[in-house]
């Protein structure tokens, strides 16, 4: 009967420790979209410049 009631401490213990462990922190949220790719020379020479980005929404 100890052996039980060790067991079941045990048991208890590990299921409040995992209870309370903490989720790992989520990244940043950013909300500017990434800068645009400027093209190459050989791009430019075959497509000429390419036309200016479109205005933000904000």
């Amino acid at each position: 009967m100890p052996t039980l009631k060790l067991l079941v401490g045990a048991a208890l213990l590990a299921v409040t420790t995992a209870a309370c462990a903490t989720a790992p922190a989520a990244p940043a949220y950013d909300p500017a979209p990434p800068p645009a790719r400027r093209p190459d020379a050989k791009t430019q020479l075959e497509y000429g410049n390419p036309p200016p980005p479109p205005p933000g929404r904000y």
